[in-house]
């Protein structure tokens, strides 16, 4: 479907990387045509009423495990970048192909290549013909790559291409099938635990590698103190390195766990209290590059298991958008940075022209309530599955439209 006809978003608060303006947004043919205070309607335009709500550019969520267009929708999102962890791992370019294509019109897909073939880490997959194929980066997937010479020459082929590569920050020699952070808690629960120094570990030396040859290095999550701290020391020296985080990681500790519900049973595991405190300070420094869903909906037959069985996952789409408005509540950062974290740097990590609201870019726009007060409700959610660590919680922040290329989404 291509726009028709100009629409025009009159009345509403403009969320631009400058911050939040009053004005009007004009879409046509699929792109922003303009957006300000002095941006007039023209004859035959459409009008949409944003009156007291947020114009922000749609959400860009970065490392989803599942597309699940109508839980998307919910949240916002008008685009995701697909890990590689599939039923068959996008380790082949005709499978890259097909995901590139799969979401369009009303969701765009945006797939991340298998680093490794099949994802077992020891051989490069064919990164050069994915790219050509579609994709946007090259992952690790759910795995560290443990042998440091393919790691190294993933990240100088991936440099040479141009291509961000997407890694997961724990050692797998420390974390083999834990299923919490060490500490008290995971010893009281008798829980199998990995130490937090697990992350740390993986980071240092996927730093190093990348500091050798000036590849971009994408981490999809950092959770712990002493894992920030790497990440603020190699952006002091240059590297270029970003990094993301989930909400559950910034609004919950490990004493989620204390009743064995496997909702929180989450990969990497839910960390101390200081951690999640540390989590937030680095998202309210620059530290943190992306706030991303995680999206990875898992049903009884994963989750309905001892917590030690269960798989690690958490359908994050839906209340992605509202937990990170929770920040801006907090003052830990404003609109204009929550816009950011969720649609300008993932876009730019992927390198398309979205998640700003800028003349030229793509027409994707969210328009929100950000105080409108809703209950999360999994027995209500429409991801395929619904193991949420936030059931039942109060929140706030709802979209209202959707508008994807100058089209609305029915939602």
């Amino acid at each position: 479907m291509r726009q028709m006809r100009p629409v025009v978003i009159t009345g509403g608060r403009i969320v631009t990387t400058g911050g939040v303006i009053d004005g009007t947004v004009r879409l046509v043919h699929g792109l922003i045509d303009a957006a300000g205070p002095d941006v007039e309607v023209q004859d035959g335009d459409e009008a949409i009423d944003a009156r007291g709500k947020l114009v922000a550019p749609g959400l860009v969520d970065f490392g989803v495990f599942a597309i699940d267009k109508p839980a998307f929708h919910f949240g916002g999102i008008t685009r995701a970048a697909l890990m590689p962890d599939q039923s068959l791992p996008l380790d082949h370019p005709s499978r890259v192909n097909f995901i590139a294509k799969s979401g369009k019109p009303d969701l765009w897909v945006h797939p991340l290549a298998a680093a490794t073939r099949g994802l077992a880490g020891s051989e490069l997959a064919e990164v050069a013909l994915m790219r050509d194929a579609g994709a946007r980066g090259v992952a690790s997937g759910r795995r560290w790559i443990g042998d440091s010479g393919v790691m190294l020459s993933l990240l100088q082929y991936a440099a040479m291409l141009d291509l961000v590569v997407v890694a997961h920050a724990e050692d797998a020699a420390l974390a083999g099938e834990a299923a919490a952070t060490a500490g008290e808690i995971a010893t009281r629960l008798g829980i199998p635990s990995a130490p937090a120094e697990a992350e740390t570990l993986a980071l240092a030396r996927d730093i190093a590698l990348a500091e050798m040859n000036g590849a971009r290095i994408h981490f999809r999550q950092v959770t712990t103190a002493a894992g920030f701290e790497l990440v603020r020391q190699a952006k002091s020296r240059g590297i270029a390195i970003t990094c993301g985080i989930t909400p559950a990681h910034f609004m919950l500790s490990d004493l989620e766990t204390a009743d064995f519900r496997t909702f929180a049973r989450l990969s990497p595991p839910l960390r101390s209290e200081a951690d999640r405190q540390a989590a937030r300070a680095a998202i309210a420094d620059g530290t943190v590059d992306v706030i991303a869903s995680g999206h990875d909906p898992r049903g009884a037959e994963d989750k309905r298991l001892p917590f030690a069985d269960a798989a690690p996952g958490m359908a994050g789409a839906e209340t992605l958008l509202a937990m990170t408005l929770g920040l801006v509540r907090d003052e830990v950062i404003d609109t204009s940075r929550a816009f950011e974290l969720l649609a300008a740097k993932p876009a730019e990590l992927l390198g398309v022209e979205a998640g700003r609201i800028e003349p030229g870019y793509e027409a994707d726009i969210a328009i929100i309530d950000p105080d409108a007060p809703w209950i999360i409700d999994r027995s209500r959610m429409k991801a395929t599955a619904d193991n949420t660590p936030f059931d039942r919680q109060g929140t706030q922040g709802r979209v209202t439209h959707l508008i994807k290329g100058g089209i609305a989404i029915a939602r």
